[in-house]
């Protein structure tokens, strides 16, 4: 199911937490949250989601305000996003810094381990104005795999929030 928010400039002050709080009141998963302010769009792939919780595999803040940042905007962006996300499962800090193709990817540091598998987030920064974050799992010997991001609505909501106050 895919619902839209407001379309860009229609309100120019509808900011995207906004939107996200009012697609989220009656939808039910699965389901792709699609919202867009003046200045950024986010997009968030759903594959639970109830009255306290979801979970989500995709979750994308985009701005043409980050278009032709520099790599050394792009690594200062990234930090921030790191300082900000002190409230997941685990810390998140850059672990490569590709300058040729202007992307910043951050990892949970350390990530969570178990007798089986390894789960970490993943970020990215990336020219052009992306900013995306996703969970990974990890068998030993095997590929990784995507998995959903368990968290609560209000964490939720903090991600929007942080993740729109940086892409800036």
């Amino acid at each position: 199911m895919v619902r839209m928010g407001i379309a860009p400039g229609e309100d120019e002050f509808m900011t995207l937490l906004v939107q996200a709080r009012a697609e989220l009141q009656a939808a039910t998963a699965p389901f792709r949250l699609e919202v867009a302010d003046a200045q950024q769009r986010l997009v968030c792939e759903f594959s639970a989601l109830d009255t306290l919780a979801c979970a989500f595999t995709d979750f994308t803040v985009s701005t043409d305000a980050l278009a032709a940042a520099t790599a050394e905007q792009l690594k200062q962006l990234g930090e921030r996003l790191s300082a900000r996300l002190t409230y997941l499962l685990e810390p998140i800090s850059p672990i490569e810094f590709d300058r040729e193709q202007c992307v910043v990817q951050l990892r949970s540091s350390p990530p969570e381990r178990d007798e089986d598998r390894t789960s970490y987030y993943e970020l990215a920064v990336r020219r052009g104005g992306s900013l995306s974050l996703r969970r990974y799992a990890k068998k030993p010997g095997d590929v990784r795999q995507a998995i959903s991001v368990n968290v609560t609505r209000e964490v939720f909501f903090r991600l929007v929030s942080d993740f729109s106050a940086v892409a800036v």
